[in-house]
């Protein structure tokens, strides 16, 4: 019986064609490739959601502590432009305050990465010039 073929005869046919469709990238979807991933939407949305309030959060961490800060860096450099300080010292402390008050608005703006760093480095301004006293 030359004209049927069996299951043995065709699977290796079968593996073939699959091999040559993926190579020339026809790979089909498998069967129920939408209705696998219908929940995946509904899982993420979860995670999107505390992304989003994670975000909201860091953001305002970090104009509260800017805006904290420039206040402190200039009511330090006031009390301090009053005394018998060099001038460097009440300097230092308006700088420190400036460079707060830039990270505030960044991370109003999102930039909480940024923002981080502008205030520590705005604390250290204020802590070097507190050194020069």
């Amino acid at each position: 019986m030359r004209g049927s073929t069996t299951e043995s005869d065709a699977e290796p046919a079968t593996k073939e064609a699959a091999e040559a469709h993926e190579a020339a990238g026809d790979a089909e979807e498998p069967a129920g490739g939408a209705e696998q991933y219908a929940g995946a939407d509904e899982e993420y949305a979860g995670g999107a959601e505390e992304y989003v309030t994670d975000a909201r959060r860091a953001r305002w961490a970090a104009v509260g502590t800017g805006a904290l800060l420039t206040c402190a860096g200039l009511a330090a450099a006031l009390l301090r432009s009053a005394g018998a300080a060099p001038a460097l010292v009440p300097a230092a402390y308006a700088l420190g305050a400036a460079v707060c008050a830039v990270a505030a608005v960044l991370g109003a703006r999102g930039r909480t990465r940024r923002a981080l760093w502008l205030l520590i480095a705005g604390v250290m301004i204020m802590a070097i010039g507190d050194q020069f006293d």
